[in-house]
């Protein structure tokens, strides 16, 4: 039933699009299930306002300690962000045009800029019809590319720090980023061979 507000009754009580709504919850449960499913474990997870999030800390084959934040507003989009690389300084501002050059050069993720400066990598899927491999695939992808770009980048993505407080020995290098990357390989195609390829990537500028 509807009216000048929009949907009421049982059909609201059930839109994913509202974010307290029990559609909603259980969307964001599903999502924690499919992460236990694929092995991995979040270091961090908070609710707000309906959107739920989790991060994940990740080993791909080349590029390690990659942390993924998985950011679900329900009844819209699944974003995966990066942190890319700390804030760019005034001697990384040819970075700018190598982050433009990514975005042609790989489908399905695009690098952009926070307003701090940060060098993000994201991609999305859309809320509606969210499923298990979906979510798989979007992390393994965003993982690849990391390993992929490391030689040309490694001089500004190194010195990403954990965070304050965290004990490197304390966080475990688990398989889960490399099993990810096998376990989606036909899926990713070139991208996943050319991550694993030395000679695939040239060291970029410094």
């Amino acid at each position: 039933m509807t009216g000048s507000g929009g949907v009421t009754g049982p059909a609201a009580a059930n839109d994913p699009a509202d974010g307290n709504g029990p559609a909603a919850a259980g969307q964001a449960a599903q999502v924690e299930g499919w992460l236990r499913d694929l092995g991995l474990e979040p270091v961090e997870q908070a609710e707000r306002e309906g959107v739920h999030s989790w991060d994940v800390l990740l080993d791909g084959r080349r590029r390690k300690r990659v942390r993924l934040t998985l950011i679900l507003d329900p009844g819209l989009a699944l974003v995966g962000w990066v942190h890319y690389a700390p804030p760019l300084s005034d001697n990384f501002r040819k970075t700018y045009r190598q982050l433009l050059r990514w975005n042609d050069e790989l489908p399905f993720a695009k690098f952009a800029v926070s307003e701090d400066e940060r060098p993000a990598l994201t991609a999305e899927l859309p809320a509606a019809g969210l499923e298990r491999d979906g979510l798989g695939l979007l992390i393994a992808r965003l993982l690849a590319i990391c390993d992929l770009l490391y030689p040309e980048s490694k001089v500004w993505v190194d010195r990403i720090k954990l965070p304050r407080g965290t004990l490197v020995e304390a966080v475990p290098s688990p398989p889960a980023g490399t099993r990810l990357l096998e376990r989606y390989a036909t899926q990713l195609g070139e991208l996943g061979q050319a991550a694993v390829t030395p000679e695939a990537r040239q060291e970029g500028p410094r």
